[in-house]
C-alpha cells in the first residue's frame, strides 16, 4: 500500500481519539488515591466521572456544528488542546471541588473529537467502513494501555503524576496533528450556531425512518458496551468466582480483541453491506454474553473474544448513518444522532447495576442476551422484509 496523505490523517485522528480517550481512563484506576487525598467519598468521585461522559456526550451535536462552521481540523486541534491542559490542570487540582470541575471539563474538551474526526475521514476516503473501524480502535487502544499506565506511574510517585500522563500524551498529539494536518474548509462557515440548533430541523433529522432505525439499533449496542465497560471484571469476579488478576486479564483481552476486530468489521461492512456486518456483530454479541453466564468456565476467554468483536457494531452501524446523511449536513447529523444513541446507552450502567442488586448478576448480563438479541431481530428483519430503513 502506497503511503498517502489521506492514511496520514487517518493515523493522526486515531491517535488524537486514543489521546482524548486515555486522557479520561487513566482517572478511573487511582480513584482510591483520589478519595484519600481530598478525604471525599467514592461517591462523589463517582459523580465527576458521571459529570465526565455526560459532557463527553453532550458535545458530539455541538462540536458537529463547530466542525461545519470552523473546519475539522482547529476542532480537533481544540479537542486535543484542552484535553492536555484540562489533564494538566487536574494533576494540580488544590480542592475537590476544582478537581470534580476540571473533569468535566475534560469531558467535554475530548468530546469535541469523534464525530467530527469521522467527518473528515468520510472526506478522505471512499471505504468509510473500514476507515471508521481503524479510527475507533484509537479507544479500545487507550482502554489497553491507561490502566496500566495510569497504574505504575502512580505507584511510582503519586496519583497527580497518573493523572498528568493524559497531557503527556496529548502535548505531542497535537503538536503532530497542526504540523502534518492541512488546514480544512468550512462546509457552512456563514450559518450560525443557532439555526443550526433550531429544535424542529433537528427533530425532522432524528424522525427520518432510516437514521431513527440506526439510532435505535445503535442504543442498543451503547447500552451493551457501557455495561461491560463498567461492570465485566465484577461480575467475572463476583459471579463466575474468577480471582481479580484473572478477571483482569480477560478484560484486557476485551479491549484487545474489540481494538483489533474494528478495522476487520468496517471492511467486512465495505464489502457485505452495513446491516450485514451489523448483524454478525449483534449475533456475536448473543453468542458470547450468554456463554458468559451459563457457559462453562473453560469457555470464558472464547465469551470474552465474542463479546469484544460483538462491541464493534460501531464502525457498520456509523458507516450506515453517513450513507444517508447529505453531504453538507454530515458533521452536525452525525454529532447529534451521536449524541442521542449515547446518552441512551449510558443507561445500561444503571439498568444493569441496579438489576444485579435486585436479582444477582445471572439476570443482570442475561439482560444483554436479550439486548444484543433484538437488535439482531431488528436488523434481519429489516433485510428479510425490505423494509428500506
Amino acid at each position: 500500500m502506497n503511503w498517502r496523505y489521506r492514511h496520514t490523517v487517518l493515523g493522526l485522528c486515531t491517535l488524537a481519539f486514543a489521546s482524548t480517550m486515555l486522557a479520561r481512563l487513566v482517572i478511573s484506576p487511582v480513584v482510591p488515591d483520589v478519595t484519600d487525598g481530598f478525604g471525599v467519598s467514592t461517591g462523589a468521585v463517582g459523580l465527576a466521572l458521571s459529570g465526565m461522559w455526560a459532557a463527553y456526550a453532550l458535545t458530539q451535536f455541538p462540536s458537529g456544528i463547530l466542525g461545519d462552521r470552523f473546519g475539522e481540523r482547529r476542532v480537533i486541534l481544540a479537542a486535543v488542546g484542552i484535553t492536555g491542559c484540562a489533564s494538566l490542570l487536574l494533576a494540580l487540582s488544590p480542592t475537590f471541588a476544582v478537581f470534580a470541575v476540571l473533569t468535566v471539563a475534560l469531558g467535554a474538551g475530548a468530546g469535541l473529537h469523534y464525530s467530527v474526526a469521522t467527518t473528515l475521514l468520510t472526506k478522505e476516503f471512499d471505504d468509510i467502513g473500514r476507515a471508521i473501524g481503524v479510527h475507533v480502535a484509537g479507544g479500545p487502544l487507550a482502554g489497553l494501555i491507561a490502566p496500566v499506565v495510569a497504574t505504575a506511574v502512580a505507584t511510582r510517585y503519586d496519583w497527580r503524576a497518573g493523572v498528568a500522563v493524559g497531557a503527556a500524551v496529548a502535548v505531542p498529539v497535537f503538536v503532530a496533528f497542526a504540523w502534518r494536518i492541512e488546514p480544512t474548509p468550512p462546509e457552512r462557515p456563514d450559518e450560525s450556531m443557532r439555526d443550526r440548533m433550531a429544535i424542529k430541523p433537528l427533530v425532522a433529522l432524528l424522525s427520518r425512518p432510516p437514521i431513527a432505525f440506526t439510532t435505535l439499533v445503535a442504543f442498543l449496542g451503547a447500552f451493551c458496551w457501557q455495561a461491560t465497560a463498567s461492570f465485566l471484571p465484577t461480575f467475572l469476579v463476583a459471579f463466575r468466582d474468577l480471582p481479580e488478576t484473572s478477571a483482569g486479564l480477560l478484560f484486557s483481552a476485551y479491549f484487545v480483541v474489540n481494538g483489533l476486530s474494528q478495522p476487520t468489521i468496517g471492511w467486512v461492512s465495505d464489502r457485505i453491506g452495513r446491516d450485514g456486518a451489523a448483524a454478525a456483530t449483534m449475533a456475536l454479541g448473543v453468542v458470547g454474553y450468554a456463554a458468559l453466564v451459563i457457559g462453562p468456565r473453560v469457555a470464558l476467554l472464547p465469551a470474552v473474544v465474542c463479546v469484544g468483536a460483538a462491541m464493534t457494531w460501531g464502525a457498520p452501524l456509523q458507516s450506515r448513518y453517513f450513507d444517508t446523511f447529505e453531504a453538507d449536513e454530515r458533521g452536525a447529523a452525525f454529532g447529534l444522532v451521536r449524541t442521542a444513541y449515547m446518552i441512551l446507552g449510558a443507561s445500561g450502567s444503571v439498568v444493569v447495576g441496579v438489576l444485579s442488586d435486585v436479582a444477582g448478576w445471572e439476570a443482570a448480563y442475561g439482560l444483554l442476551v436479550g439486548v444484543m438479541g433484538l437488535g439482531l431481530a431488528l436488523l434481519l428483519g429489516n433485510r428479510a422484509l425490505r423494509l428500506g430503513l
